[in-house]
C-alpha cells in the first residue's frame, strides 16, 4: 500500500474500561434508587431531610458524570505520513502573558523560544505575544528572545533537539541526555551546542537584567495604547527564522477588557492582516513546546479528509513539570479531568482547555469561506467590525499575501489598521465574542467557547501521546491552587446558572450526552452543600443521639456500605487504570473535599455578590513564582498552610467539630448505642483522609504549619459549634 494512502491517524476504544464503566453504572445507580427509597420511608424531620437534599444532589451530579464515561476512546498520530512540508499549512502560534510581577520574564520568554523551534517549516510558523499587561518588560525581553533563537532555531534543526526549551534542555539530568553528549564530545555536535549554551547564558542574563532594572508596577496596566512591532530581522535573508511579533491591545479604564479572551481576539485580528495562518495553536506563558512534533501530530486530524469538515480543534492535555509524580499532595496533575477527556472524545471531542490547542481559524469566525463570499458588505461588518482590510483577509486564500518578513517594517497605513483592530472599542456593536472569536460570557473563555463550538456544529479531538507535548507550571502552595480554583469554579458558575447552562441551552444544540458532560463541570460548584450538610449534620446529629442511618442489623445498613465502598473502590480503580498509586487516589479524595469546603463555596458566594450587584468578577493572573520553602514542603509531601485565613479557618473548624462529634459518638457506642454507627464512620473517615490538617495545627513546627491566629480561630468556632449542639439545639 503506497503510503500517501495509509491513514493520518487512529481510533481505538478503550473496550475494557467501557465495560467495567457501563456495568458500574447500572449496579451502582440500581443502589442509589433503593437508597432513596430508605430516605423516603423514614423521613422524619428537618435533619433527614438535609441529609436526603445531599445525597440528592451527589446522586444529580454523578449522574452528570456518567457520559462522559460511556465511550473512552485513545487516538494516535502518525506524523510520517503528512505530505511534504511544501504542502503543510500555516500555523500562527499566540503566546498570552499578562504580568511580568507574577509570570517571571525568562520563563515567558523560553516558551516563546520553544515555539519558534518547533519541527515544522519555518516559513509557515509564526508566533505572536501577546502582552496584556502593557509592560516594556516583555517587549524588550521579547527582542532578546529573538536575538537568540538566531542561533537556538537552527542548532534545533541541524542536530534534531527533542527538548527545545532551551532552559529545559540545558537543565537536562537524563542519562541518555548525558550518554550522547558524552559521545559527541570533540565532535560539530559538542562545540556548537558548548557555543549555544554561552549564548543562553548571555541571553538568560540579560532577561534577569532586563527585569531588575525595570520597577514593576503593582499588576497589569489597565491604561494604555496598542503597540504592534514585528520583531523579525528581515536583514537576516539566509537565516530561517519563524516570523515574531509583539503584540500589546489597547486598554482604558472606563472600557471592558474582557480578560484573556480579549486579548485572544486581538491577535485573531491582527494575525489575520500578517500572516493569516489556517490554524492557531495557542499557549499559555508557562507552558513550553517539550515536544517539536505537535504541530505535525495535530495537522494529522486536521488534514484527515473525513475528520477535517467539522474539526474545530485538536486539545493535548495540560503536563507540568513542577509537580511530584509519587506525592502530588494537592492533585495538581488534574488527572481526573483528562481521563474525562477521552469519554468526551467518544461523543463530539473533548473540551477547550485554554493552552496546548490547535485550532481552526475558520471555526473561531463562526462562518464558512463560502458564506462570506455570498454575504452583503454590512452585514459582514456588524459581524466582523468596521475593517475593510481585515473582511478582505476572509475572502482570499488562508495565508499572508507576501511571505510576513518581507513586512517587518510597516507603513502607516498598515500600522494605523492594526492600531485599530488592537484597540479597545473595535468589538463595540459587532459580533465578536458572541459568535465570533473566543467569547467574552465568562471568565473562562476555554470552556465558554468550546461549548459554542460544539453547539455550532463543530467537534473536536483529544490527542495525548506518551512524551508530553507541552510542559507548564501549576502552583505548587495551598493558597495558590485554591484561589486558581476558586477563579476557575467562578466561570463555571456564571455558565451553569445563566442561559448558556448546558442543561437548558445544549440539547437543542448538540447531543443530549455531551450537554449532561458538559454541565457536570458547570454544575461542579453544587459540590459545596452536600459536603457541608455531611460535614455537619450527620456531627449534629451524633452529638444530639438523633440516628439519620439504618442500625447495624438493618438491611439498609449493607446498602449504604455497599454504595459507600461501590464508589470509593470505582474512583481507586480509575486512578489505578491510569498508572497511578493509591496515594493518589488518597490525594484526590482530599483535595476533591477541600475543594468542595473552599472554592466552591466561594465562587457560589463571588457569583451570588456579582448577582446582586455587590462587586464584580475579576481575573488575576495565577502567580507562577515559586519560593524555595514552597518547593521544599511540596516535594516533602506537606501542605503549605500559608494560604490566606478565609481558605483555612474553614478546614480546621470542620476538622475540629468532627473530631468533637467522634469522640461524643465514640462514647455512646461504647455504652451501647448500636444506632450511631454508621453516623460514627462519617467523621472518622473525615478525620483519618484529613489527617495533614491535623499534623498542621497541633504536631508541626515548620514555617508551613497551621497558624496560631487560625488555630485559635478554629478553636472558638468549632467550641461554639459542639457546645451549641450539646446544650442548645
Amino acid at each position: 500500500m503506497a503510503a500517501n494512502s495509509l491513514p493520518l491517524n487512529d481510533r481505538h476504544v478503550r473496550n475494557l474500561r467501557l465495560l467495567t464503566n457501563r456495568l458500574h453504572f447500572f449496579i451502582h445507580g440500581a443502589a442509589l434508587l433503593f437508597l432513596f427509597h430508605y430516605r423516603l420511608i423514614s423521613l422524619a424531620g428537618i435533619f433527614q431531610f438535609l441529609t436526603l437534599i445531599a445525597e440528592a444532589i451527589l446522586a444529580f451530579l454523578w449522574l452528570l458524570n456518567q457520559p462522559s464515561k460511556w465511550t473512552p476512546v485513545v487516538r494516535t498520530a502518525f506524523p510520517d505520513r503528512l505530505p511534504g512540508d511544501r504542502r503543510l499549512p500555516a500555523v500562527d502560534v499566540f503566546v498570552c502573558t499578562a504580568d511580568p510581577g507574577k509570570e517571571p520574564s525568562l520563563e515567558v520568554m523560553n516558551t516563546v523560544v520553544s515555539a519558534m523551534a518547533l519541527d515544522y517549516p519555518p516559513e509557515k510558523l509564526h508566533v505572536y505575544i501577546s502582552d496584556d499587561g502593557g509592560s516594556s518588560v516583555t517587549l524588550r525581553t521579547a527582542r532578546e528572545a529573538w536575538e537568540f533563537a538566531r542561533c537556538w532555531v537552527p542548532f534545533c534543526r541541524k542536530y534534531a533537539v527533542e527538548n527545545r526549551c532551551p532552559e529545559a534542555y540545558f537543565m537536562e539530568e537524563h542519562e541518555e541526555c548525558h550518554g550522547r553528549r558524552g559521545k559527541a564530545e570533540g565532535t560539530d555536535f559538542a562545540r556548537e551546542e558548548k557555543e549555544v549554551q554561552i549564548r543562553y547564558e548571555e541571553f538568560r542574563s540579560r532577561v534577569l537584567e532586563i527585569v531588575g532594572e525595570t520597577s514593576l508596577p503593582p499588576g497589569p496596566s489597565k491604561d494604555h495604547s496598542p503597540l504592534i512591532e514585528i520583531i523579525s530581522n528581515n536583514k537576516m535573508k539566509d537565516e530561517e527564522i519563524p516570523f515574531l511579533a509583539y503584540v500589546r491591545r489597547e486598554k482604558r479604564p472606563n472600557h471592558h477588557h474582557r480578560f484573556k479572551a480579549g486579548a485572544l481576539n486581538v491577535l485573531l485580528r491582527v494575525s489575520a492582516m500578517l500572516t493569516n495562518s489556517p490554524y492557531i495553536l495557542v499557549l499559555d506563558c508557562d507552558m513550553y513546546c517539550a515536544d517539536s512534533s505537535s504541530a505535525r501530530q495535530a495537522m494529522c486530524f486536521h488534514l484527515d479528509p473525513e475528520l477535517s469538515p467539522k474539526l474545530a480543534f485538536v486539545q493535548f492535555p495540560q503536563r507540568f513539570y513542577n509537580i511530584n509524580p509519587s506525592n502530588d499532595i494537592y492533585d495538581c496533575q488534574l488527572r481526573y479531568v483528562w481521563e474525562k477527556s477521552e469519554g468526551f472524545d467518544g461523543i463530539l471531542g473533548p473540551l477547550l482547555s485554554g493552552t496546548g490547542f490547535y485550532i481552526k481559524r475558520e471555526a473561531l469566525y463562526g462562518t464558512h469561506k463560502s458564506r462570506v463570499d455570498e454575504a452583503d458588505l454590512v452585514d459582514l461588518k456588524k459581524c466582523f467590525g468596521s475593517s475593510n482590510e481585515f473582511i478582505q483577509t476572509m475572502y482570499r486564500s488562508y495565508g499572508p499575501i507576501s511571505h510576513p518578513n518581507n513586512v517587518s517594517i510597516l507603513d502607516d497605513s498598515s500600522h494605523k489598521e492594526l492600531q485599530t483592530l488592537a484597540s479597545c472599542s473595535y468589538d463595540n456593536g459587532t459580533k465578536w465574542g458572541e459568535k465570533v472569536g473566543f467569547r467574552y460570557f465568562s471568565v473562562i473563555e476555554d470552556y465558554f467557547t468550546g461549548f459554542n463550538l460544539h453547539c455550532e456544529g463543530w467537534t473536536s479531538v483529544y490527542l495525548s501521546p506518551k512524551k508530553p507535548c507541552f510542559l507548564g507550571a501549576m502552583p505548587i502552595s495551598l493558597g495558590g491552587h485554591l484561589i486558581q480554583f476558586t477563579r476557575w469554579n467562578v466561570g463555571l458558575c456564571q455558565i451553569g446558572s445563566s442561559k448558556y447552562s448546558p442543561l437548558l441551552y445544549g440539547p437543542f444544540r448538540m447531543s443530549l450526552w455531551e450537554s449532561i458532560s458538559y454541565a457536570e463541570f458547570a454544575h461542579t460548584m453544587l459540590y459545596f452543600v452536600p459536603f457541608y450538610v455531611l460535614a455537619i449534620v450527620p456531627q449534629l446529629c451524633l452529638l444530639r443521639g438523633i440516628p439519620l442511618y439504618p442500625e447495624v442489623s438493618s438491611p439498609y445498613f449493607l446498602l449504604f456500605l455497599f454504595i459507600f465502598l461501590s464508589s470509593q473502590l470505582k474512583h481507586a480503580q480509575e486512578v489505578l487504570s491510569t498508572g497511578h498509586s493509591l496515594r493518589a487516589w488518597v490525594s484526590e479524595q482530599r483535595i476533591w473535599a477541600i475543594h468542595a469546603f473552599v472554592p466552591y463555596l466561594y465562587a457560589a458566594i463571588e457569583w451570588v455578590m456579582e448577582k446582586i450587584g455587590v462587586k464584580s468578577v475579576k481575573f488575576l493572573p495565577t502567580n507562577k513564582v515559586t519560593d524555595d520553602e514552597e518547593a521544599k514542603l511540596y516535594r516533602s509531601g506537606m501542605f503549605d498552610f500559608r494560604a490566606p485565613a478565609m481558605f483555612v479557618v474553614p478546614l480546621c473548624s470542620l476538622y475540629m467539630v468532627n473530631v468533637g462529634s467522634f469522640l461524643v459518638g465514640l462514647g455512646r457506642i461504647v455504652k451501647g448505642n448500636r444506632t450511631m454507627v454508621m453516623q460514627e464512620l462519617i467523621p472518622m473517615f473525615g478525620m483519618v483522609l484529613h489527617f495533614p490538617i491535623f499534623e498542621g495545627m497541633f504536631l508541626r513546627k515548620d514555617k508551613g504549619r497551621v497558624s496560631p491566629f487560625v488555630c485559635f480561630t478554629s478553636f472558638l468556632l468549632s467550641g461554639a459549634f459542639l457546645s451549641f449542639a450539646l446544650f442548645v439545639v
